[in-house]
C-alpha cells in the first residue's frame, strides 16, 4: 500500500496519474496547503521542504520499515522503479525519461508556477513578472513541441513518467497565457493524454478531495502559501 499525501495540484495530480494508470494500491491522506496542513509535524517528518506530495511506501523492496519519498519526480521515479512500469527499461530510454522528468521539475514546473503566481496571486501587477514568466512558459512549451514533432511520447514511442511529469503543467494553459494552437505537436500530445482512463480518474479526486479548487483564493491562503521564510519552517 502506497501511502499519498496529497492536495490538488499540479504536483499532486502527477502522482494519482501513476498510482491509477499501474493500478498500485494507495490511499490518499488530503493536506489542505490553503490551511497549513503542510507544517503539521506528522507531515514535515515525511516532507521536510512542507510541500505536497509525499508518500509512505508501507512494502518497499528491501522488506524493510516504511519508505517515504517527497519531491514529485522523485516519487515518480521510485513507483517507476518499484512497479518497473512507466519507464523504458534500456538505458538510453531510461537515460531519456529521467532527462524529462529533471526537465519538468527545473524548468516547466517552476517557471509554469511563477506564471501563475504573477498573473493570479500577486497583490500587484508587475508587467515585467508577467511578461518575464509568460514568455518563458511559451518557450517551454515550444521546447516540447519540438521534442513531439517526431515522436509520440517525450521519450520515444511510449508514454512514461516524462509524459506524466510534464502533461498537469500543461492543463492551466489558458490560465497561463499560452494557445495550444501554436503548438500542434504539443496539442496531439495533450489531448491523447487527457483522454487516456486513468489521467480522468485521477482528475476525478479533485472534486472528492477540494471541490473548491477553482475558487479563488483567499488572503489567508495567499500568507499562507507565499509569506514563507525560512522563520517559518524554523517555528515548526
Amino acid at each position: 500500500m502506497i501511502d499519498l499525501y496529497y492536495w490538488t495540484t499540479a504536483n499532486g495530480h502527477k502522482i494519482t496519474i501513476f498510482l491509477e494508470e499501474t493500478g498500485l494500491p494507495y490511499q490518499i491522506t488530503p493536506v489542505d496547503i490553503g490551511r497549513g496542513e503542510q507544517f503539521l509535524p506528522y507531515f514535515l517528518s515525511i516532507a521536510p521542504n512542507n510541500r505536497i506530495p509525499a508518500i509512505v511506501d508501507d512494502d518497499p523492496a528491501d522488506r524493510g520499515p516504511p519508505l517515504s519519498v517527497f519531491e514529485s519526480g522523485a516519487i515518480l521515479l521510485y513507483l517507476a522503479e518499484k512497479t518497473g512500469r512507466l519507464i523504458p527499461q534500456d538505458l538510453r530510454g531510461r537515460s531519456e525519461a529521467v532527462q524529462w522528468v529533471f526537465w519538468q521539475m527545473g524548468g516547466l514546473g517552476p517557471m509554469a508556477g511563477q506564471n501563475h503566481h504573477f498573473r493570479h496571486a500577486s497583490p500587484e501587477q508587475i508587467p515585467y513578472a508577467v511578461e518575464r514568466y509568460t514568455n518563458e512558459t511559451n518557450r517551454l512549451y515550444g521546447v516540447l513541441n519540438k521534442r513531439l514533432a517526431d515522436r509520440e511520447y517525450l521519450a520515444g514511442p511510449d508514454y512514461s513518467i516524462a509524459d506524466i511529469a510534464s502533461y498537469p503543467w500543461v492543463v492551466p494553459w489558458q490560465r497561463h497565457g499560452q494557445s495550444l494552437d501554436d503548438f500542434p505537436h504539443l496539442r496531439r500530445w495533450f489531448e491523447a493524454i487527457g483522454e487516456r482512463e486513468a489521467v480522468a480518474r485521477a482528475y476525478a479526486l479533485v472534486a472528492e478531495i477540494n471541490p473548491d479548487a477553482n475558487a479563488p483564493q483567499g488572503e489567508e491562503a495567499k500568507r499562507i502559501l507565499y509569506g514563507q521564510t525560512a522563520s517559518t519552517v524554523s517555528a515548526r
